[in-house]
């Protein structure tokens, strides 16, 4: 069997283990939720099993060290009667809990690095996205989809208007009011979701336009720190259509906390519409003005000596 077959097998049998371990999937993470979620995207599963199995691990080992500790201080305690032994080692012993955590931590470390590498292998992407973060708001620049490059499609996504007034000092307003249909969304919605399609492989390119931020979307099941002259990639594969919000995870400055990330992920031919749409718009928009050159002339007459 190959290391990949292992692996999955390994994986396989863990996850039916522990399905005890697993709670209500769900595509956002909701109030009082206990484990991660489970996620969307073709390989979300791989750090939510690692999770799971590392869990269990750290739960078997519990109950036996403690209860080891327990039996020892109640069962053989000196108002009973214990004495102690004379012996100092076993040699047996020693190499049984030497062995064995040993086999554990190699075990863990197999299979966490299977899916970091798993994870950082973009080749064979369908589509680019360039994701820079800014105080305190992402830009999304679509590169290409389906080998083919896209034409001047990229927008800032902002905090939602609703949240942003609601979140002011002395506003008045109540957070709880803050909604999309029956979901709270304050603090989480923007002005402009980053708009993908389902069923294909998309790399992300992140980097950062001033400090470090991270960009995270729980139910992708992993995040990226944005560097400024750093360009960080990963990919996901979205298999179910929906939206998946989510948040900067590094502390970037005095509005980190107001600096959300929304992912809608539409069907093909929704997508390729929506991609249409937008690339229609870019062509009628006006272009963008010049940069200030402060060592260019203002004006001809600036340049010409009077007459």
């Amino acid at each position: 069997m190959t290391s990949g077959g292992i692996r999955r097998s390994i994986m396989a049998a863990a996850g039916l283990a522990l399905a005890t371990f697993g709670g209500v999937v769900q595509a956002n993470p909701h109030p009082w939720q206990l484990n991660m979620e489970r996620g969307v995207s073709t390989w979300s599963h791989v750090p939510y099993d690692l999770n799971n199995i590392s869990l269990a691990v750290c739960v078997v080992i519990g109950i036996l060290v403690f209860g080891a500790m327990f039996i020892a201080m109640f069962r053989f305690r000196k108002s009973r009667g214990a004495v102690a032994e004379k012996w100092a080692h076993n040699t047996v012993l020693e190499v049984v809990w030497t062995t064995i955590p040993v086999i554990i931590l190699v075990t863990l470390a197999y299979l966490a690095t299977g899916g970091l590498t798993s994870w950082a292998d973009t080749t064979g992407s369908q589509m680019t996205v360039k994701v820079t973060g800014y105080q305190w708001k992402w830009r999304y620049d679509y590169v290409s989809y389906m080998g083919k490059p896209i034409d001047k499609v990229g927008f800032m996504s902002r905090l939602d208007k609703q949240s942003d007034d609601t979140r002011q000092l002395d506003s008045g307003m109540d957070p709880y009011a803050v909604k999309v249909g029956d979901e709270h969304t304050y603090l989480l919605d923007v002005d402009k979701p980053l708009v993908v399609p389902v069923d294909t492989k998309i790399r992300f390119v992140i980097t950062g336009g001033d400090v470090i931020h991270s960009w995270w979307v729980p139910a992708l099941g992993w995040k990226l720190d944005a560097i400024p002259g750093i360009v960080n990639a990963a990919w996901t594969n979205i298999k179910e259509p929906g939206t998946y919000r989510g948040q900067c995870a590094e502390l970037c400055g005095q509005d980190h906390a107001f600096m959300p990330i929304v992912v809608v992920a539409k069907s093909k031919a929704d997508f390729a519409t929506w991609l249409a749409e937008q690339e229609a718009a870019s062509k009628k928009a006006p272009p963008p003005p010049a940069p200030f050159d402060a060592a260019a002339p203002a004006t001809a007459a600036a340049t010409t000596p009077p007459g």
